[in-house]
C-alpha cells in the first residue's frame, strides 16, 4: 500500500473526530460540589506539605470555610430560582439542578458542618503524653496494640486524613440526589461509600471492632454496588440509554430513534423489572432498609461514634434523595409495580426496626436499628407518589439528620476507663450526675420517638398525612403502632437515666469543647424550632417539592 493511500486513511478516520463538540459545563450551577472537591484536594496537599504538629487546624480550617462557601452557593442558587422557575438538567445531562436537589445538597452540607465539629473535637479523652487526642487512631496503618501503634502515641500524632474524607464524601453525597442518569449516580455512589469504609476502620479505641465493621460495611457495600451496576446495565438494555429522561421516555412507550444493536432488546419488561429492583434494592442498601439492613448495626457499634452519627445523617440524606428522583423521575410509569414492593420494605422495616430495638442493650445499636425504624417511616412518605410525598421527606430528612448528629455527639461525652460506655447499664442515673447531658439526650430520644413538640412529631405527621392521601392509609396504622412501639425503647433509657440509682463505679461525663457543645446545641434547636413552629421549613419543602425531567 501506497504511502498516500495509507495517509488518505488516516485524514478519512480522522475528520470525523473534528465534530465532536466542547462539553457545555455549568460551573456556577455545580459549584456547590466543586468547592467541596477542591478542598478536599487541598485537603490531601496540606496532609502531604504542611508540618504534622499544623495539619490539625489547617484541616479544620479548610473543611469549615469549604461546607461554609459550599452552603453559601446552595443559598444563592435557590435565590436565583434554580430551585422553582429556572430548574433544569446541567452538565450535559448528567446532574439535575431543582428543588430537591438543592434542597437535599443544603440539608447534608449543614449536617456535615456539624459533624465536623464532633471530629475535630480533642477534649474528651485524657492527655497521651502530653498531646491532646481525638476520637481517630494515632496511625491508622498499624496493627492494633502493637509497638508501632505505641510509638505512634507516644509521639502524639494524629489522622488528620479524616477531614478530607469526610468532604470526599460529602462531594459524592451532593452529586448522589441530582444525578440525571445512572452511571453519574454510580460514581457518585462510589465516591461517597469508599471513604465512609475508610472511615469506619479509625477507631482509637476498639481497634479490632471497629476495623470489623469496616470490612462488613465494605464487603456487604461491594455486593450492593454490584447488583446496582447490573441493574444499570439491564436498564441500559431496556432503554438504549442511560439518562433519566429517556428511560422515562421509553417506559411510557415513547420510544425514540434507537441504535440498530440495541432495538432487538428494547422495550423488554423483563430487562426493565429486573434493572429497576436491583438498582433501588442498592439504594435501599445505603438507607438501611429492610431486608438489606443488616450491616446497620454492626457498623453503627464498630466504627467511631463521630464518623457514625454523621453517616447516619448524610448518607441517609443522599440515599433517600436518589431514591425519589429514580422512583418519581424515572419510574412514575411503573407505579403499579413498584408500589406493591414498597409497601412490603416498608412495613418490615419499620416493625423489624422498632421490635427488634426492644431486645438491645447498646446505645449505639439501639440508635442503628432506631435508624432502620426511621427509614420505614420516611419510606411512606416515598410511597406517597405525590408532591406532598417529596416534601414530607424532605421535611422529615433535614429534621432527622440534626437530631442523630446530636445523639451521636451526647454519646460520644459518656465514657469510662475504656473509652464510650455504651452499654446501657452504664447510662444508669445519668440524670443524677449529670442532669443537662440526660436532659439534651432525652430531647433527642423524645423526637425520635415522634412526641408532640418536637421535630420528629412534625416530620411523621407530614409522612403520615402524604401517605393516607396518596392512598396508603392501612401503611399509617402500621406506622402509628411501629412508632408506639419504637417509643417504648426510647421511654425506657429516659427512665433508666432519671429513675434508677447512679452506681459508683458508673462513668463520667467528659467535658467537651466548644465545638461538641455547637454540634448538641444546633441539634437542639434544630429539633425545638422544626417541633414548635415548623410551618416556614414545611412551606419551603413544599416549594422545593418538585423534581425537573
Amino acid at each position: 500500500m501506497s504511502a498516500a493511500a495509507v495517509h488518505s486513511l488516516w485524514t478519512t478516520a480522522a475528520d470525523p473526530i473534528a465534530k465532536i463538540g466542547a462539553p457545555k459545563i455549568e460551573y456556577g450551577q455545580l459549584s456547590p460540589t466543586l468547592i467541596v472537591v477542591g478542598a478536599a484536594i487541598v485537603g490531601v496537599l496540606v496532609e502531604a506539605f504542611v508540618p504534622r504538629r499544623s495539619r490539625y487546624y489547617a484541616q479544620v480550617f479548610v473543611s469549615v470555610v469549604a461546607l461554609c462557601a459550599a452552603f453559601a452557593a446552595v443559598v444563592a442558587l435557590a435565590a436565583g430560582g434554580y430551585g422553582t422557575t429556572k430548574a433544569h438538567i446541567a452538565a450535559m445531562g448528567a446532574i439535575a439542578v431543582d428543588g430537591p436537589s438543592l434542597f437535599l445538597q443544603g440539608t447534608i452540607l449543614l449536617s456535615a458542618l456539624v459533624g465536623l465539629f464532633t471530629f475535630a473535637e480533642r477534649r474528651l479523652d485524657p492527655e497521651a503524653h502530653g498531646n491532646r487526642v481525638d476520637s481517630f487512631a494515632a496511625q491508622a496503618s498499624s496493627v492494633p496494640g502493637s509497638d508501632s501503634e505505641k510509638a505512634a502515641v507516644k509521639a502524639g500524632f494524629t489522622t488528620t486524613e479524616v477531614f478530607p474524607l469526610l468532604l470526599f464524601a460529602v462531594a459524592g453525597m451532593l452529586v448522589f440526589p441530582s444525578a440525571n442518569d445512572l452511571l453519574t449516580l454510580f460514581v457518585a455512589l462510589e465516591v461517597f461509600s469508599l471513604p465512609l469504609y475508610l472511615l469506619c476502620a479509625l477507631a482509637r479505641r476498639k481497634r479490632l471492632m471497629s476495623q470489623e465493621a469496616a470490612v462488613k460495611y465494605f464487603l456487604l457495600g461491594a455486593f450492593a454496588s454490584a447488583f446496582t451496576l447490573f441493574g444499570i446495565a439491564l436498564l441500559y438494555g431496556y432503554a438504549g440509554s442511560v439518562s433519566y429522561t429517556t428511560i422515562a421516555r421509553v417506559v411510557e412507550g415513547n420510544v425514540p430513534s434507537v441504535d440498530p444493536a440495541l432495538a432487538n432488546t428494547m422495550g423488554n419488561d423483563a430487562l426493565l423489572l429486573i434493572g429497576a429492583a436491583m438498582v433501588v434494592m442498592g439504594l435501599l442498601f445505603k438507607v438501611g432498609a429492610v431486608p438489606f439492613h443488616m450491616w446497620t448495626p454492626d457498623v453503627y457499634q464498630g466504627a467511631p461514634t463521630p464518623v457514625t452519627g454523621f453517616m447516619a445523617a448524610a448518607t441517609k440524606v443522599a440515599a433517600f434523595g436518589a431514591l425519589l428522583r429514580l422512583l418519581y423521575v424515572v419510574l412514575p410509569g411503573m407505579r403499579w409495580d413498584w408500589r406493591p414492593v414498597m409497601w412490603g420494605v416498608a412495613i418490615i422495616t419499620m416493625l423489624g426496626g422498632a421490635i427488634v430495638a426492644i431486645t438491645q442493650t447498646d446505645i449505639k445499636r439501639l440508635l442503628a436499628y432506631s435508624s432502620i425504624a426511621h427509614a420505614g417511616f420516611i419510606l411512606a412518605g416515598v410511597i406517597a407518589t405525590s408532591k406532598d410525598g417529596v416534601s414530607s421527606v424532605l421535611f422529615y430528612l433535614a429534621a432527622y439528620s440534626f437530631v442523630t448528629i446530636g445523639a451521636f455527639a451526647v454519646v460520644t461525652l459518656v465514657r469510662d476507663a475504656g473509652g464510650e460506655a455504651t452499654h446501657l447499664s452504664k447510662w444508669a442515673g445519668l440524670g443524677r450526675r449529670s442532669p443537662l447531658v440526660a436532659a439534651v439526650f432525652a430531647v433527642f430520644l423524645l423526637a425520635f420517638a415522634g412526641i408532640p413538640l418536637t421535630s420528629g412529631f412534625a416530620g411523621k405527621f407530614a409522612v403520615f398525612k402524604a401517605a393516607a392521601e396518596g392512598g396508603a392509609a392501612p401503611l399509617v396504622v402500621i406506622g402509628v403502632i411501629s412508632s408506639a412501639v419504637a417509643a417504648f425503647f426510647y421511654i425506657r433509657v429516659i427512665v433508666l437515666m432519671f429513675f434508677s440509682e447512679p452506681r459508683p463505679e458508673g462513668p463520667t461525663v467528659a467535658v467537651p469543647s466548644p465545638l461538641t457543645m455547637t454540634a448538641i446545641g444546633v441539634g437542639v434547636a434544630v429539633t425545638v424550632v422544626l417541633g414548635v413552629a415548623p410551618q416556614y421549613f414545611l412551606d419551603l419543602a413544599n416549594q422545593a417539592g418538585v423534581f425537573v425531567r
